[in-house]
Protein backbone atom coordinates (compact mmCIF):
# COMPACT_ATOMS: atom_id res chain seq x y z
CA UNK A 1 0.00 0.00 0.00
CA UNK A 2 1.21 3.35 -1.11
CA UNK A 3 1.78 5.76 1.93
CA UNK A 4 2.09 9.68 2.49
CA UNK A 5 4.91 11.74 4.32
CA UNK A 6 3.28 15.05 5.19
CA UNK A 7 4.85 17.83 7.29
CA UNK A 8 3.74 20.79 8.44
CA UNK A 9 6.24 23.31 8.38
CA UNK A 10 7.50 27.03 10.14
CA UNK A 11 10.18 28.29 8.65
CA UNK A 12 12.77 29.98 10.76
CA UNK A 13 15.32 30.46 8.80
CA UNK A 14 15.05 30.17 5.07
CA UNK A 15 18.61 29.94 3.52
CA UNK A 16 19.12 26.61 5.37
CA UNK A 17 15.91 25.68 5.59
CA UNK A 18 16.13 25.92 1.40
CA UNK A 19 19.60 23.97 1.56
CA UNK A 20 17.66 21.36 3.56
CA UNK A 21 14.90 20.98 0.78
CA UNK A 22 17.98 21.12 -2.23
CA UNK A 23 19.32 18.10 -0.36
CA UNK A 24 16.70 16.27 0.51
CA UNK A 25 15.12 16.14 -2.43
CA UNK A 26 17.66 13.63 -4.05
CA UNK A 27 17.24 11.17 -1.22
CA UNK A 28 13.09 11.69 -1.10
CA UNK A 29 13.11 10.61 -5.05
CA UNK A 30 16.19 7.65 -4.34
CA UNK A 31 13.33 6.03 -2.25
CA UNK A 32 10.58 6.46 -4.80
CA UNK A 33 8.87 9.50 -3.31
CA UNK A 34 6.84 11.68 -5.29
CA UNK A 35 5.96 15.31 -4.06
CA UNK A 36 2.62 15.93 -4.51
CA UNK A 37 2.39 19.02 -2.59
CA UNK A 38 5.17 21.35 -2.19
CA UNK A 39 4.33 24.72 -0.44
CA UNK A 40 1.73 25.82 -2.33
CA UNK A 41 -1.65 27.00 -2.12
CA UNK A 42 -3.35 25.51 1.34
CA UNK A 43 -6.45 26.64 3.33
CA UNK A 44 -5.88 26.40 7.65
CA UNK A 45 -9.02 24.81 9.11
CA UNK A 46 -7.69 23.59 12.31
CA UNK A 47 -5.01 23.30 14.77
CA UNK A 48 -1.24 25.18 14.82
CA UNK A 49 -0.84 27.74 11.74
CA UNK A 50 2.32 26.45 9.28
CA UNK A 51 2.74 28.26 6.10
CA UNK A 52 4.62 25.37 4.66
CA UNK A 53 2.60 22.27 3.65
CA UNK A 54 4.60 19.04 2.40
CA UNK A 55 2.87 15.55 1.19
CA UNK A 56 5.04 12.89 -0.85
CA UNK A 57 3.63 9.64 -1.62
CA UNK A 58 6.06 6.83 -1.11
CA UNK A 59 5.66 3.01 -2.35
CA UNK A 60 4.90 2.05 1.16
CA UNK A 61 5.21 2.89 5.02
CA UNK A 62 8.42 1.13 4.74
CA UNK A 63 10.14 3.05 2.26
CA UNK A 64 9.26 6.21 3.45
CA UNK A 65 10.93 5.38 6.53
CA UNK A 66 13.87 4.11 5.15
CA UNK A 67 14.01 7.55 3.31
CA UNK A 68 14.01 9.41 6.92
CA UNK A 69 16.47 7.03 8.09
CA UNK A 70 18.93 6.87 5.27
CA UNK A 71 21.98 8.79 5.64
CA UNK A 72 21.37 10.76 2.88
CA UNK A 73 18.25 12.47 4.31
CA UNK A 74 19.86 12.56 7.90
CA UNK A 75 22.90 14.71 6.21
CA UNK A 76 19.95 16.88 4.42
CA UNK A 77 17.68 17.07 8.41
CA UNK A 78 20.83 18.29 9.55
CA UNK A 79 19.86 21.77 7.43
CA UNK A 80 16.21 21.37 8.51
CA UNK A 81 17.28 21.27 12.29
CA UNK A 82 17.15 24.83 13.63
CA UNK A 83 16.10 26.05 11.01
CA UNK A 84 12.11 25.05 11.04
CA UNK A 85 9.51 23.89 13.77
CA UNK A 86 8.34 20.80 11.97
CA UNK A 87 5.42 18.23 12.08
CA UNK A 88 5.61 15.24 10.20
CA UNK A 89 3.92 11.82 10.19
CA UNK A 90 3.35 8.78 6.83
CA UNK A 91 0.28 7.70 7.03
CA UNK A 92 -0.73 4.49 4.67
CA UNK A 93 -3.39 5.36 1.72
CA UNK A 94 -6.72 3.65 1.31
CA UNK A 95 -6.81 1.37 -1.52
CA UNK A 96 -8.15 3.42 -4.18
CA UNK A 97 -11.57 2.01 -6.23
Amino acid sequence: MTALWIANVHVTDPDRYAEYARRATGAIEAHGGVFLHRGGRHVHLEGRPRARNVVIRFPSVEAAQACYASPEYQEALAFARGAAERDMVVVEELPQP
